[in-house]
């Protein structure tokens, strides 16, 4: 190889396609965001190498630690294509302590993945301003993240989300809790906000069939645009659940992502469980009417690829079932008696 000639321009990070000062002028923007979502146990204070949770801080004795992590899938397509990119941070919060809490845990702190061909401050703040509005949502601190610019690697505005939590639940706490699980205990849907974060990949291409674009009135919702409505991101469910399960009156949680209820319910259960569910005792968002109409997706896909209006579901003794939906539905929840366990 022939050396460079003293003409030719030295090479730089910033030539090669990577803007330190933009990543620096991000991370700026997004300290007060940061700091927004502080809570005991962390002071979320932006620029280490690392962050720190006081688990004392936070009120525990003898916690186990939970984590999660996930991803927003290709409903980033969607808020690239729109330019709408302040909400899928709410998602990428959302499927990973939606998780945790299944689990029994509390969302403690989370951390996000952030990596695009061109880093843009101002996109990523915007983008980082929903995982802070996640995390006040959920009551978890945004302790920190990283921020990746790859040349070569994402094309055009093209990025990709990760998320990380951390919860804690006390000893002996978790769920589920196979042993108190019996045939005849209810099963509690709580409503959804819409497809959340699964199934998107399926809903472009029922979209491109129809003939709509993202700017295009949504056939289920005219007053907003179909990009808009698609959008709406994933219900949080930690605030109207966490007390539910401190109190025991929680069985199992099963969180509805990709697989439906079908997939997801049999998660929380012990082998000699099965379950039934009524799917005519909710109604169905108008989205899933409108996808399965114009996409002539048949009801057995429907179910096992959509929430289909439930996102997460609960399981608790009979006896339990009404104070639980009031509690539920106190806590701003639209929740109601869905099914019930049976033997198997």
């Amino acid at each position: 190889m022939a050396p460079r000639t003293p003409s030719e321009p030295g090479l730089t990070y910033a030539g090669a396609g990577v803007d330190i000062d933009a990543g620096d002028a991000l991370v700026e923007a997004i300290k007060p965001l940061a700091r927004s979502t502080a809570r005991p146990g962390a002071d979320v204070a932006l620029g280490g190498f690392g962050g720190a949770f006081d688990l004392k801080a936070a009120g525990f004795t003898d916690p186990v630690l939970i984590s999660g992590t996930d991803g927003v899938g290709t409903k980033l397509k969607l808020a690239i294509d729109t330019g709408r990119l302040d909400t899928v941070g709410i998602d990428l919060v959302a499927m990973c302590v939606n998780d945790v809490l299944a689990q029994g845990a509390e969302p403690l702190f989370f951390l996000d993945y952030f990596a695009t061909g061109r880093l843009d401050p101002a996109r990523g703040a915007q983008i980082v301003s929903g995982v802070a509005e996640g995390c006040r949502r959920a009551a978890c601190a945004l302790i920190g993240g990283e921020t990746a610019e790859m040349p070569g690697l994402y094309a055009g505005d093209d990025f990709d989300l990760a998320g990380f939590v951390v919860g804690a639940a006390e000893r002996g706490s978790l769920l589920p809790r196979h042993d108190s699980m019996a045939p005849g205990h209810v099963l509690i849907g709580l409503a959804s906000s819409g497809p959340h974060s699964n199934g998107y990949s399926l809903i472009r291409k029922i979209a491109a069939r129809a003939g709509l674009g993202w700017s295009d009135p949504a056939p289920f919702a005219p007053k907003r645009t179909l990009g808009e409505a698609l959008l709406e991101p994933t219900r949080i469910y930690v605030k109207s659940l966490l007390p539910l399960i401190r109190s025991g009156q929680i069985q199992g949680l099963a969180h509805i992502t990709g697989g439906g209820i079908t997939e997801n319910t049999p998660r929380m259960l012990p082998d000699h469980l099965g379950f039934e569910v009524d799917y005519a005792s909710f109604v169905r968002p108008p989205v899933f009417t409108w996808l399965q109409e114009a996409g002539g997706v048949a009801e057995a896909e429907m179910r096992r690829t959509f929430n289909c209006g439930i996102g997460m579901i609960a399981a608790v003794a009979p006896a339990d079932a009404g104070a639980v939906c009031a509690a539920l539905n106190a806590a701003g929840e639209d929740a109601r008696v869905i099914g019930a366990l049976k033997a198997v």
